[in-house]
């Protein structure tokens, strides 16, 4: 039977509750019984003295067996309801009244006896000789001439009245007060319940839906106020799965967004893989058919072009092969004191020639005395050869290309920026975050960008596009050697 935790907590708390009702109306109803016999006791305290006193003569042996029975018999008459017998003193009994075959037993307790006629709390219950086991409440008085005349206050008679009257009215009301204070504990706790699970119950349905899949939480979860933590067991659990939930969401689109970056880079680079190695296959396949027809010249060039092709593809696997160790945490910078006019100075003469040949001019602003900064001098060197090389190779002739060093704030602030188309706005924004196409009228960001910004990362910084007329100015900024990292 598959049943809700409300219906299983309803169902244990109507059985506890009937439980506790039946003990409560047994209790009630012995509670009462008692309350009787104690009145009724209390009440008929006397009369066994009175009995002894104004019904038997003063000498009781005088008495004969069938004149006491008489006399019995006569008092039993005027309350049918209390039965009285003559007991020596072990508490043998030597007179009754009792039908035939009704007398069960021949000797009463006498203590119960004795501990009456002494005056103790009521009611006091002894033996009731029409009963094997029974026992009931009594009067009792001692005899001058030895013995005791017993008195059971609420003999068959009286059992008979009782029995016939508790099914009738008693137990009906018994009954009434139980289905009554059931009906009402149990509506009281099907509502208890139904509050106490209510968050529960909301919690679950929270979970199916994040399932399902459907999200159930809008805006940036790192942009939501933290809530303080609640008192309450289920608010709090219903907390810590909303926090959970938006955390997992959080990560899910960030996942998401990465593995579309992810397609589109390798949709972006199988492109710029295809030309080269397209013209590599068409160049080198030229010299293989007509290797003998061709001139001296015509070989030298067509082999500089496809070695040309060769290195394209070989850098672009090379960069690869280098953002991927990157991005999996495979490279770690390892910080040191260097100078940033040395390395620059050193990375500007290895773009000597090539700018050179396309009519460039290489320019670098040093101011004096700028302090050394503290990073992996590798991966420095790398991020301005990337810049450097993006930049001449987007400048068109008689353009230039200047790298410009600042102190600011405990940093050292390097700025590269050329003379070239520059990008375009609709393309800002994602120019760090994937690759796109690199040919035609469209400069794109590429590999190198992303590598760059993954070293900086790496270094405590990034790379940020300045936005201004004309070129394309990138710059970064780097922490003074001696200063402590924010």
């Amino acid at each position: 039977m598959n049943l809700s935790l409300t219906q299983r907590l309803s169902a244990v708390f109507a059985a506890l509750l009937l439980a506790c009702c039946g003990a409560s109306a047994w209790l009630q109803v012995r509670a009462n019984a008692m309350h009787e016999k104690e009145v009724v006791q209390n009440l008929s305290r006397g009369l066994a003295a009175y009995i002894a006193r104004n019904a038997l003569l003063e000498d009781q042996s005088a008495i004969a067996p069938q004149a006491l029975r008489q006399l019995f018999g006569q008092l039993m008459v005027v309350n049918p309801s209390v039965e009285v017998y003559l007991l020596d003193d072990q508490g043998h009994i030597r007179g009754h009244d009792a039908p035939s075959g009704h007398l069960i037993r021949d000797r009463v307790d006498l203590a119960p006896v004795k501990r009456l006629i002494e005056g103790g709390p009521l009611p006091i219950l002894g033996d009731d000789p029409r009963s094997a086991s029974g026992r009931k409440v009594f009067s009792a008085a001692p005899l001058r001439q030895g013995g005791y005349i017993y008195v059971v206050l609420m003999g068959e008679t009286h059992d008979r009245l009782a029995a016939r009257a508790s099914q009738d009215s008693v137990m009906r009301t018994t009954l009434w007060s139980m289905a009554l204070v059931a009906s009402l504990g149990l509506i009281a706790g099907l509502v208890a319940f139904a509050l106490i699970t209510r968050p529960l119950r909301r919690l679950t349905n929270e979970i199916r839906q994040f399932d399902s899949g459907d999200a159930f939480t809008s805006g940036d979860p790192q942009a939501m106020p933290s809530e303080p933590v609640p008192r309450d067991e289920m608010a709090a659990l219903e907390s810590a799965f909303r926090q959970m939930s938006d955390r997992i969401d959080s990560q899910w689109r960030a996942l998401k967004q990465q593995d579309q970056e992810r397609r589109e880079m390798v949709a972006n680079i199988s492109h710029d893989l295809r030309t080269p190695l397209t013209s590599l296959h068409g160049y080198l396949e030229t010299l293989s058919v007509k290797a003998d027809s061709l001139s001296a010249d015509e070989r030298q060039r067509y082999l500089a072009i496809a070695l040309a092709q060769s290195a394209k593809v070989g850098g672009l696997a090379q960069a690869l092969f280098e953002l991927a160790r990157l991005e999996h945490g495979m490279v770690q910078a390892v910080p040191e004191d260097f100078s940033m006019v040395d390395l620059t100075q050193d990375v500007l003469e290895k773009f000597a020639l090539p700018a050179e040949a396309k009519h460039l001019q290489l320019r670098a602003g040093v101011p004096p005395a700028l302090p050394a900064v503290s990073a992996d001098l590798g991966m420095i060197e790398r991020v301005l050869t990337n810049l450097l090389d993006n930049a001449i190779r987007h400048t068109p002739a008689g353009g230039t290309v200047e790298i410009d060093l600042a102190s600011q704030d405990g940093k050292v602030a390097v700025t590269v920026s050329d003379t070239g188309p520059g990008i375009p706005p609709a393309l800002r924004e994602s120019i760090f975050q994937r690759p796109f196409p690199s040919g035609g009228a469209h400069r794109g960001g590429g590999l190198g960008l992303l590598i760059v910004q993954r070293m900086l990362q790496l270094n405590g910084s990034q790379v940020r596009l300045v936005d201004r007329q004309g070129g394309t100015t990138l710059t970064f900024a780097l922490r003074a050697a001696g200063r402590q990292a924010a």
